[in-house]
């Protein structure tokens, strides 16, 4: 990489010139106009970047982001990720992005790294707030700490989640709207069988919603699977042997789903006409699963815009701000249908 001795060099000028201009640093002799479209012109040519660990060391912003990503392999974060990188670019930020694996022992180490390399702030997409050893770490961070996709409010941490109950509540008034009673339900964990936030409250959600309009709840409806298609494909396989069949299955994510989906067409279950499956998060590949999945869409990229502006002004505010909860939105596609009526339904009741 070029430097600004190399650029000066180039330039014909002293170091202190060269600094002077590509810094914006106030100077009581000015710069002359040429001379300064000279410097500037050979720093483009030779790509000069400045260094962010030297802007750092100088007390200067860095440029950038510290993302900590919970589960990286989960495809929803892959889109939140591109989401938040395409905001910071746009606000003049890159983004070093790191992974957790959902343990707060890797969580922290990457904290640590990310502040070493002088990041003005640190984004955690994914909620870890049920590992008390990562929040007593976060309240000594001494950057700005954004929780993007958390739910309960933390100290030191300005939180930006999403209303899981409003979209479960939407599900569940569009299954019941087909007819649906018999509505199983499966919840996505993590590691060590661990539900995280956000799965966790959509379960607790369904299982309210289900008790509130007085809904029976067969043993076995309610599952936990890996999140993971194989985990959904399997979590369907189970509840398609039980002697008491779901008509609709609710999963927590559309990974889930898409994978109950797939072990559906595998036994030769027709959805919707045996069973309707819906998931949660709107994934692109929804719109293009056989058939179109019917789910929760999460307004990421506006999830994204508030999560970097929040990181960006509690560089100049030095506290977290209050929790902004976005509404989803139901999306309604072909995986989702009225209850099938069978021949011994439709039959009239004897008489006499």
């Amino acid at each position: 990489m070029p430097t600004m001795q190399d650029i000066a060099t180039a330039s014909g000028v002293s170091q202190s010139t060269v600094s002077r201009v590509l810094t914006g640093a106030p100077n009581a002799i000015p710069i002359n106009p040429a001379t300064r479209e000279r410097i500037l012109e050979v720093a483009r040519q030779m790509r000069y970047r400045p260094n962010p660990l030297a802007r750092g060391l100088r007390g200067a912003r860095t440029m950038l982001l510290g993302v900590i990503v919970r589960e990286i392999t989960d495809p929803f974060f892959a889109g939140a990720v591109d989401a938040v990188s395409t905001e910071a670019n746009r606000r003049g930020y890159n983004v070093v992005l790191g992974h957790a694996h959902s343990r707060a022992d890797e969580a922290i180490a990457l904290r640590a790294v990310l502040e070493t390399r002088h990041c003005d702030a640190i984004l955690l997409l994914g909620d870890n707030s049920d590992q008390p050893r990562f929040l007593e770490d976060l309240r000594d961070a001494n950057v700005p700490v954004v929780g993007l996709w958390w739910q309960a409010p933390v100290p030191g941490v300005s939180i930006i989640g999403v209303d899981n109950r409003s979209g479960v509540e939407g599900l569940m008034d569009h299954l019941m709207s087909l007819g649906h009673r018999k509505i199983a339900f499966v919840g996505g964990v993590f590691l060590e069988g661990r539900r995280i936030g956000d799965l966790g409250e959509r379960r607790a959600a369904f299982l309210e919603r289900a008790a509130a309009d007085g809904l029976k709840i067969p043993n076995g409806f309610v599952r936990d699977a890996q999140n993971t298609l194989g985990g959904g494909a399997e979590a369907l396989k189970v509840l398609m042997a039980l002697s008491e069949r779901p008509t609709a299955v609710m999963a927590s994510t559309d990974v889930l789903a898409i994978g109950a989906l797939h072990a559906a067409y595998q036994m030769g279950v027709d959805v919707p006409g045996e069973v309707s499956i819906v998931g949660f998060d709107d994934l692109p590949m929804a719109q293009y699963a056989t058939p179109p999945l019917t789910t929760v869409r999460q307004p990421v990229t506006e999830m994204a815009v508030a999560g970097v502006k929040a990181a960006i002004d509690g560089l100049e505010e030095h506290e977290s701000k209050s929790p902004q909860i976005f509404k989803p939105t139901v999306v309604v596609r072909e995986s989702s249908g009225s209850v099938r009526i069978e021949a011994d339904e439709r039959r009239p009741a004897r008489t006499g």
